[in-house]
């Protein structure tokens, strides 16, 4: 497969170093400055376009790899669908349910493959748990939590637009906690309520929440809390855990690192002692959740169908986010259905 790289920062280069791994070629990139474009297409062996639409439209790109800031996200996929070119979104989908609805939708109509990054659902630990919720191995679900205490420097919120609502659509939740939260809704499936409360700028000057706590009430009657931050020094190892009548599977970063089960029969748990994560270093991540994601969109593009996680995954995903943003802004649960 071919790719055409929009957007050049920290996570392209990871994107650009899973793709030559697994034999895919970064053919063009662009980026809005100039100089990092330039220097990411020398470092990459790929020809810097200056402008995304011209990205767009060249024969030589089979999909286009999403990785600007969320708020430019619907402007690719239109003019993607122009010339017929499949694309992948970097999460969030988008910052607002209006535009994931109008990506999807354009997407959809324009009959090209969207898929959304949410590189964890490829972890051997979530496709373990996946299949042992199925089997019935943990029981009835009656608890699914995520802890992602995380830190990130006064230098990474440097520039305005971090942990802004109108970039990035807000702070630790939308930007580092929507893996877990798609992970959760993966794993356990849909959210009915939540309650939230968050803190604004707590400890980063942001216009938007570096704490946040939300509880939420699943559609299977399961319960459930998510708790993201930006704040906590030295930042920890962001957690999933899942209790049931027979027993607790708990993540820890990209690793399965307990499977306490009564009775249990089947394949051996994948169970690791030992697990990287992105807690203090954005970067500090492993590449083959990432192969395995961009194996799954190649393949969906070649074979025209939905990647496992297609654009309404991503939309799905951002609407339990933002219902924990509604509910810290006016004090009441939501209910999602509405």
């Amino acid at each position: 497969m071919r790719v055409g790289i929009i957007g050049t920062g920290a996570i392209a280069n990871m994107h650009a170093q899973a793709y030559k791994n697994i034999g895919y070629q970064v053919t063009a990139c662009t980026d809005v400055y100039r100089p990092s474009g330039e220097q990411y297409a020398e470092r990459w062996g790929c020809e810097f376009v200056p402008d995304y639409k011209n990205l767009c439209a060249r024969a030589d790109v089979d999909y286009l790899d999403v990785c600007t800031f969320p708020d430019f996200r619907l402007e690719p996929v239109q003019e993607a669908v122009k010339h017929g070119k499949h694309v992948q979104l970097q999460k969030p989908i988008a910052t607002n349910l209006e535009t994931a609805r109008k990506i999807v939708e354009t997407a959809r109509a324009g009959g090209i493959v969207l898929g959304v990054a949410s590189q964890h659902r490829f972890d051997d630990s979530t496709k373990f748990v996946k299949k042992a919720i199925a089997d019935g191995r943990l029981g009835k679900i009656l608890q699914a939590d995520a802890y992602v205490k995380w830190w990130r420097t006064e230098a990474y919120y440097s520039r305005p637009i971090k942990g802004s609502w109108a970039v990035e659509g807000g702070g630790a939740l939308i930007n580092q906690a929507v893996h877990q939260v798609d992970i959760l809704r993966y794993l356990i499936g849909g959210v009915d309520e939540l309650f939230g409360y968050w803190q604004l700028a707590a400890r980063h000057k942001i216009e938007s929440e570096d704490v946040v706590n939300a509880v939420l009430k699943y559609s299977c009657g399961a319960t459930g809390v998510i708790q993201a931050s930006t704040a906590f020094w030295p930042g920890y190892s962001e957690r999933i855990e899942i209790h049931g009548t027979k027993g607790t599977a708990i993540f820890t970063g990209y690793a399965l690192t307990s499977w306490d089960v009564q009775d249990d029969v089947g394949d051996p748990a994948p169970v690791e002692a030992n697990t990287m994560s992105g807690s203090s270093d954005p970067m500090a991540i492993p590449l083959t959740p990432f192969e395995r994601q961009f194996l799954d969109f190649g393949a969906a593009c070649r074979e025209h169908r939905e990647p496992l996680i297609s654009g309404e995954e991503g939309l799905k995903a951002l609407e339990i986010v933002l219902g924990v943003y509604e509910s810290c802004r006016t004090g009441k649960p939501v209910r999602m259905s509405d």
